[in-house]
């Protein structure tokens, strides 16, 4: 069965260790730039303010993704705009449980998070081009794609072609 909920304390070695110890190709194709990535004690730190932090000031939130009631990966927006806007990304932390179609569920299951609790209008997710699925995932899902460009897309970015796709109003609306 898969659930969502809000990060917690308790996940914030599980995310650390996703970004430091996946797969060189995982993260490669994902976009990221290895050498860009911070410390654990950086990830946990930034982790920490974003759970401390109230949900209005917040430049990141993030919920986890459970299957059976264990944490398999995170969904979180940033460059949140509230009452307008925010950027959503997709991480499922284990290649099994990719490409099985869990990834659209759990995305439908976080998107009323972020349109709720942000009061947001539109919800952006800009995918490396490249990297297939999650492009996949929010076309199945109702996001419109916009355009697509080059850009360093975050800080622990190469520069790349992405894909924008936005969500107005939220699933179904």
């Amino acid at each position: 069965m898969l659930s969502v909920r809000e990060i917690t304390k308790e996940d914030i070695g599980s995310i650390a260790s996703y970004w430091l110890g996946s797969d060189t190709d995982h993260m490669i194709g994902m976009g990221v730039e290895l050498s860009k990535l911070p410390k654990r004690e950086d990830w946990e730190q930034m982790l920490i303010k974003q759970i401390n932090t109230p949900i209005e000031e917040k430049q990141s939130y993030a919920l986890i993704w459970l299957l059976d009631g264990v944490a398999i990966g995170h969904c979180n927006i940033n460059k949140i705009q509230f009452g307008e806007e925010a950027y959503m990304h997709l991480h499922l932390w284990d290649g099994v449980h990719r490409q099985k179609g869990m990834g659209v569920e759990l995305v439908k299951m976080s998107i009323p998070y972020f349109f709720k609790n942000y009061q947001l209008k539109r919800l952006y997710c800009e995918p490396y081009a490249l990297n297939e699925a999650p492009n996949r995932t929010l076309g199945k899902l109702g996001f419109k794609l916009l355009k697509e460009y080059i850009t360093t897309p975050g800080f622990i970015n190469f520069e790349q072609p992405v894909k924008r796709w936005v969500l107005e109003g939220g699933i179904g609306e």
